[in-house]
């Protein structure tokens, strides 16, 4: 019989496990089935947090700078770097964590941070930049990144406004003309699991304002802002897709850097490497937490089941895990069902046949859709 290959593509399980330790579990798991399957792990990330871990796990080279935090404190935020190509995720200098004690700050938390992290990526020689957006602690439309970049906002009076989305109901002048003249060679990848637009009952204030500690309050005077902020800089780009992400970010990066958007699962997918070790194994497992909190406008992506360069493939998770069926899986039900294990010969009325567990059509997506 051919010996069995598994490819295991894991991604974070949120607030439990990163993705290397899911990765190292199903392993240990497939492995304790069928002791001696040849498995390979591939952690992977949707441009959310985490997006910088799995980038090293794949071979990128770990860098630090110390930038300014979403409250003002300096932090430490790391991202990867291989030859020319560089991932900045932004949480890891404006995330969810880098809040004091967990106290929210939903109307004066900066993306500043974000924008000092991507120039040291382009310090460091980065000319390709896939910039993961997901797990802010902000709703600033991105305009802190912008700042931090050499762009200026200013009031009435010609003086800069408050930092944070509440800040830009004050905003008078927007002049990007001081922007980082290497921004302009830069390939920009804005890589993020959710297409929401910057405004409105699907935008970033109202979906995800709450998660930041945001009121019904705050929410409205930041839908207010990011919409008069959005009239200065350009309204047009306010309803593409991923303007919304990660507090608006999303939109300063579309506006403003000409980046380009794409669904974070399929850039780390191309990044990481995900087709060139895909055709050999007889079986794929992406792995993703289901999280029961996340909006519902967020849509998990299922790039996995049709990875680049491979059309027309699949990978399924039951079939990965099965030490029963000896076909890879193609869409159709076995015609030729595995032999009953002993151990469930004595209770058919209580264990199903493990060759019939596992549909023929291919499973939806975890998550909400």
């Amino acid at each position: 019989m051919e010996t069995a290959r598994v490819l295991v593509a894991a991604d974070k399980f949120k607030g439990s496990l990163t993705a290397v330790q899911v990765a190292e579990r199903v392993t240990a798991g497939l492995r304790r089935v069928v002791p001696g399957l040849e498995v390979e792990t591939l952690p992977v990330a949707d441009g959310g947090d985490g997006t910088v871990a799995a980038a090293v796990a794949a071979g990128f080279e770990r860098r630090e700078a110390r930038v300014t935090g979403p409250v003002g404190d300096p932090v430490t935020a790391a991202y990867a770097l291989r030859g020319s190509t560089a991932v900045v995720e932004m949480a890891e200098a404006s995330g969810l964590q880098h809040l004091p004690d967990g106290v929210f700050a939903p109307l004066t938390a900066t993306t500043y941070g974000s924008g000092e992290l991507l120039a040291a990526a382009l310090d460091a020689g980065a000319t390709t930049i896939v910039f993961g957006v997901g797990g802010s602690a902000t709703t600033d439309g991105g305009a802190g990144m912008l700042a931090a970049l050499g762009a200026r906002f200013l009031d009435a009076d010609g003086k800069p406004v408050g930092p944070g989305g509440g800040g830009l109901a004050a905003l008078a002048e927007a002049d990007l003309s001081g922007l980082d003249p290497r921004l302009k060679d830069v390939d920009l990848i804005l890589a993020s699991d959710v297409d929401n637009p910057l405004t409105g009952p699907k935008g970033a204030p109202e979906v995800y304002g709450r998660q930041k500690g945001a009121s019904e309050e705050d929410i409205a005077v930041l839908d207010a802002a990011l919409a008069h902020y959005a009239s200065i800089l350009g309204p047009e780009k306010a309803a593409l897709p991923g303007a919304g992400a990660a507090g608006g970010i999303g939109y300063g990066a579309l506006v403003a850097l000409g980046a380009r958007f794409r669904p974070g699962i399929e850039v780390m997918l191309d990044v990481l490497g995900f087709a060139p070790r895909s055709p050999a194994p007889r079986w794929s497992s992406p792995a993703r937490a289901r999280s029961t909190s996340r909006p519902s406008t967020a849509r998990p992506r299922r790039a996995s089941r049709r990875p680049p360069g491979r059309p027309g493939s699949r990978s399924s998770p039951s079939a990965a895990a099965s030490p029963w069926s000896p076909r890879p899986w193609n869409g159709r039900a076995s015609p030729a069902p595995t032999p009953w294990p002993t151990w469930n010969r004595t209770r058919p009325s209580r264990w199903p046949r493990p060759d019939r567990c596992w549909s023929a059509r291919p499973s939806r997506s975890p998550g909400t859709s």
